[in-house]
């Protein structure tokens, strides 16, 4: 039972689309908004005093136990 071209032509169209089909369903949740985001107007913007000050404290205690498990000393 052999196939004709234009039967081939169809077969092979229908499985791209169901391919195609089966990854818009698998984008669409991630493509949605979630439903705890916090909308543009709403967020916390940066401003210039956050922006330039010192994040890093060096002897907090994640700090000291990442170096302290580390071997440095």
């Amino acid at each position: 039972m052999s196939a004709t071209g234009e039967e081939k032509a169809v077969r092979r169209g229908f499985l791209k689309a169901l391919g195609l089909g089966t990854a818009a369903v698998a984008a669409a949740p991630a493509l949605a908004q979630r439903a705890d985001s916090v909308p543009a107007a709403e967020a916390r913007k940066e401003n210039e005093g956050t922006r330039i000050a010192a994040r890093y404290k060096a002897d907090s205690a994640h700090v000291q136990a990442f170096y302290r498990t580390n071997g440095y000393e």
